[in-house]
């Protein structure tokens, strides 16, 4: 693992956008384009992007594949200048750089690197990226943009070393040995690891403006013929409100709100017992269905290397 023992330079602002690979792509855009509450950013022949309402270009990206995983993660930095000194300092590090600072190319354009980290995920830093003036009011469910991804590890204390030690993230809580939740501002995380036996992509989250807007999206979707596979409810870690679907390759996708925020300078991480009431502290989810469960254990998912192969059909 590359050495840890120094801040490093880069600051990471917020999460931008997550990237999937998909091998139902039709049927997966169609869902976050009529039922989710996601809008077109374009497409190119590589990728369809989709955006929510706040003015980041897009927040999910779908990439033809013949599995499911993770194509990749990105980041915003505080511009040009940030990116090239994140390049610095991760080649110091030893980090592997699959993409060195370059435009890039892909709609909403910007500047960027591509990292990997100890599990071979690929990670974005980026600035730059064109933004919306305004969103919209058309639709009953608006996502506004993600808040969290979770990702399954199974090298639970390398993986939260390399994104603390390396990337700067902060740890606000803990749940056992079993999950550590990340943040890289006041929001209590952006980034989630769960301890499994394989690393693979465990559910994306999408901010709606309170609980209102998560009810209604969960409405929306009960009245389609699905309900949620856990939810609604109020986590522990965090204190947001949470519903969880799957889409029709088979992610888990969640509506959430109410994201606690922490105090940087007196924020101490919290140990939460694995229980029931850490899971839901409303206690009106009741356990995740056994279908959801192993969708968040998602596939086994060996990274970056394999990312680029397009279906062979």
């Amino acid at each position: 693992m590359p050495d840890a023992s120094c801040v490093p330079p880069m600051k990471i602002r917020e999460l931008r956008h997550v990237g999937l690979l998909s091998p139902a792509i039709v049927d997966q855009a169609a869902f976050y384009l009529e039922t989710w509450g996601l809008q077109s950013a374009g497409k190119d022949p590589h990728a369809q992007y989709f955006r929510g309402s706040s003015p980041e270009h897009h927040i999910l990206s779908l990439h033809a594949a013949d599995r499911r995983g993770l194509h990749h993660l990105a980041f915003r930095v505080d511009g040009r200048e940030a990116v090239d000194a994140a390049a610095a300092e991760l080649g110091r590090r030893g980090v592997r750089i699959v993409a060195p600072p370059h435009e890039l190319e892909k709609p909403g354009g910007g500047y960027g690197l591509r990292l990997l980290d100890p599990e071979n995920r690929c990670i974005e830093l980026s600035a730059g990226i064109a933004g919306h003036a305004n969103g919209w009011s058309a639709s009953r469910v608006e996502p506004r943009r993600l808040c969290h991804v979770v990702l399954n590890t199974a090298r639970l204390d390398q993986v939260v070393g390399f994104y603390t030690g390396v990337l700067g993230f902060r740890v606000s809580d803990w749940i056992e040995d079993r999950m550590a939740f990340l943040r890289c501002s006041r929001k209590h995380h952006v980034l989630a690891f769960s301890r499994a036996d394989h690393a693979s992509v465990n559910h994306v989250a999408y901010v709606m403006a309170n609980v209102d807007g998560v009810m209604t999206g969960l409405a929306n979707l009960r009245a389609r013929g699905q309900e949620p596979g856990w939810g609604p409810g109020r986590h522990g870690p965090g204190n947001n409100i949470f519903a969880y679907f799957r889409d029709p390759a088979g992610y888990v996708c969640e509506y959430t709100s109410d994201m606690e925020h922490s105090d940087e300078e007196t924020h101490k991480p919290t140990v939460w017992k694995r229980s029931p009431e850490s899971a839901d502290r409303w206690g009106t989810a009741g356990p995740a269905s056994a279908e959801m469960r192993n969708a968040m254990a998602g596939d086994p998912d060996p990274g970056w290397a394999t990312s680029h192969k397009p279906p062979t059909t």
